[in-house]
């Protein structure tokens, strides 16, 4: 898969570490940066490239990851979700069809990182009754709103 991630200048050496074990697990990986304070700019962008399906999913990083998370969310076509454990971060793909998964470097040790975004990357959300329709319901909301 090809992956955008991009974080704060808190997370820069997070991401970086995050990044190297994305790639080890074969996948693409860019690099939207991460010295712009406000995260808002960041996370923006890699929802932006992600909602236009320029990539096929985000990661993004920052103290605690809900900044970057209510950026991203603001974004049309981008569903981020702010994970702190493995049936989460599996969740946010099966049952949300999240595209983008965010992390806070300062509350999120190295190594469960690292769990959260292989449980992630490793699942495919596949449209099903128990949660299509609630996606749907999103999505749908959406559309409506952004016309």
């Amino acid at each position: 898969m090809k992956i955008a991630m991009g974080c704060d200048p808190n997370a820069k050496a997070f991401k970086e570490e995050m990044m190297e074990y994305v790639r080890s697990l074969g996948h693409e990986v860019t690099d939207f940066g991460s010295d712009d304070v406000i995260y808002a700019h960041v996370a923006i962008q890699v929802a932006e490239a992600v909602a236009a399906k320029k990539y096929d999913r985000g990661i993004l990083f920052c103290g605690t990851g809900l900044g970057v998370m209510l950026a991203a969310n603001k974004v049309k076509g981008a569903y981020a979700a702010n994970v702190n454990n493995v049936y989460s971060a599996k969740r946010a793909c099966l049952s949300n069809n999240c595209n983008i998964i965010t992390l806070g470097s300062q509350v999120t040790g190295n190594m469960l990182a690292k769990e959260l975004i292989k449980a992630y990357l490793d699942c495919t959300y596949t449209y099903n009754e128990r949660s299509g329709k609630k996606v749907d319901a999103i999505v749908n909301y959406e559309q409506e709103q952004f016309k």
